[in-house]
């Protein structure tokens, strides 16, 4: 009998440690990276209470500057944008020649103090500065302030009443604003903190991250030594004004590709676990988002394991919510207005949209004359994801005009489209292009080159349409699979009369990312006109899939 209460205390126990183990794991979320595989770049990440928001880069596209959340630091939703656009000016309503294109909002930095939100950011076309304010950060169109000075990828820290900036390019600098953030203050610190390595560097310190955290002011940057991968460096001082000494906190090349993991935010949670938050250039899909650990050795916040950037362990904080930064769309809304999800090429004219005119279709009219879509009001468009994914619409011509071109693109310099063109007699075709620009060079410290001259577009698809509606694909192939015949960054352009069978257009885009739109490619919906106004395209739905 003793032995018997002894084994039956032992099974007893057992089960308890193993109820005990299984439910401390049920707290944990797993993390795999990257955290979702399309482009969020220049991140910025804050805490408030248990919930965590980050901010992203979007540059021309509006609205912009999107603020995600999170419970868990895996999942993130757009729950809200800084701002709708920047300016009502040639360079946003894409005219005279003039666009954002590689510019317009970069690097956002993202901060709470005394229950307001500020975001700063440069917006390199205007060549000034930004800080946007809030005391609801789910609400968007923030109260914004313009310094007429252009702060290169500045970090923000608010102390004791002050609030400074690093910021620069290689020459770090630091400059000391006016506490609410209402301009530069007058007779404030304003210096050069922190001059970076010249020799042996493709790229100087850049995206800068300020924190005052125990004894030491850190500046976290991005670098990108010769014959290495892009870097993160850590820089830190007792003293604000230093002098720093630098150390290595995230170096390695990550996930079967060469290039590095690097610029970001760190963060805690409020169990006092520390994180970090840093991008990856992947190709033709964008900078994509990875989460990794970071632990406190000597004072310097080390990243990853041992500095070496991770694919997956675990956050220890219980699994919330989902990802939802892209997502497809039955355009079955009660008013006019569109998911989060979804951003305009530059600023749209909303008279010529509509998703309630024809309920459960998305309407976009031809108002502007354009030559192609790089320079076409009222795109529509949405990140893509990876490895590989599709994006489809069904598409309705019956209201198209002649000159009218619409369809679905693969954006970015290197595109290729798919869609309806009319012709002067009214006849419509089924055409397709690519659009492969002259090569273009760009130097180590991302100078772009003048913009490439005409279209460049190669049709490559073109037969008369029979019907008024025709579905409309893209296939994109980022990470090649194990049953992929095509290599990376491969998309393919497909079209069905029916919506089951699809015929594929021969030729394929090899897509490239290039600094002159400096965005991830997106799936866009467009219409424009190269002859007159007034007719309009409908898109039923859209739909995205990983595949």
């Amino acid at each position: 009998m003793r032995v018997c209460n002894i084994l039956y205390k032992v099974v007893l126990l057992t089960a308890m440690l193993a109820w005990c183990v299984e439910s401390t794991a049920s707290k944990r979320t797993d993390c795999v990276n990257p955290l979702t595989y399309t482009d969020i770049p220049d991140n910025d990440v804050i805490r408030v209470g248990n919930d965590f928001y980050m901010v992203s880069t979007t540059m021309y596209f509006c609205p912009g500057a999107p603020i995600m959340h999170s419970r868990d630091l895996v999942h993130w939703s757009i729950i809200s944008y800084v701002y709708d656009c920047l300016n009502d000016d040639d360079i946003y309503n894409l005219r005279n020649g003039r666009n954002a294109y590689g510019k317009g909002q970069w690097a956002a930095s993202l901060r709470y103090v005394d229950g307001i939100y500020y975001c700063l950011f440069i917006a390199n076309d205007q060549n000034k500065t930004y800080i946007y304010k809030t005391r609801d950060i789910t609400s968007s169109n923030w109260e914004r302030t313009v310094i007429d000075r252009a702060f290169h990828d500045a970090g923000m820290l608010f102390e004791d009443g002050h609030l400074y900036i690093v910021w620069g390019n290689g020459e770090l600098r630091i400059t000391e604003l006016k506490p609410d953030g209402s301009g530069i203050l007058e007779g404030g610190i304003d210096q050069l903190l922190i001059d970076s390595p010249r020799q042996g560097q493709n790229l100087r310190a850049e995206g800068s991250h300020f924190y005052h955290i125990g004894d030491y002011y850190y500046v976290l940057e991005i670098d990108w030594p010769s014959g290495g991968v892009r870097t993160e460096t850590c820089w830190r001082s007792k003293n604000l004004l230093g002098p720093y000494e630098s150390r290595i906190v995230l170096q390695g090349a990550f996930d079967g590709r060469g290039d590095g993991v690097a610029q970001g935010a760190i963060f805690d949670t409020a169990k006092g676990d520390w994180y970090a938050m840093m991008f990856q250039d992947h190709g033709a899909v964008g900078r994509i988002p990875t989460l990794q650990p970071l632990t406190w050795t000597d004072g310097w916040p080390v990243m990853g394991d041992a500095g070496v950037p991770v694919k997956e362990f675990q956050v220890n904080l219980k699994p919330y919510g989902e990802n939802r930064v892209w997502a497809s769309d039955e355009f079955d809304y009660k008013a006019d207005g569109l998911d989060l999800v979804w951003q305009w090429n530059h600023k749209p004219d909303d008279t010529l949209w509509s998703v309630t005119e024809r309920k459960g279709w998305l309407r976009l009219r031809s108002g502007y004359k354009a030559d192609d879509i790089m320079n076409a009001r009222n795109t529509l468009t949405q990140r893509t994801v990876g490895p590989r994914c599709y994006s489809e619409v069904l598409m309705d011509a019956s209201g198209m005009k002649p000159g009218d071109n619409a369809g679905l693109c693969a954006f970015q310099s290197n595109y290729c489209r798919i869609g309806v063109e009319v012709a002067e007699d009214g006849t419509r075709y089924l055409t397709g292009f690519i659009r492969i620009p002259p090569q273009r060079r760009f130097g180590p410290q991302r100078q772009q080159s003048e913009q490439p001259q005409g279209n460049g577009e190669t049709e490559v698809l073109r037969i008369p349409l029979e019907q008024n509606q025709v579905w409309l694909r893209i296939n994109y192939i980022f990470t090649p699979q194990s049953d992929d015949k095509r290599g990376a960054d491969t998309a393919f352009m497909s079209w069905s009369s029916d919506g089951e069978n699809w015929n594929k257009v021969e030729q394929e885009l090899q897509m490239r990312y290039t600094l002159d739109l400096f965005t991830g490619y997106r799936s866009a919906l467009y219409n424009y006109s190269t002859q007159g106004t007034g007719g309009y395209a409908d898109f039923d739905y859209f739909h995205q899939s990983v595949y």
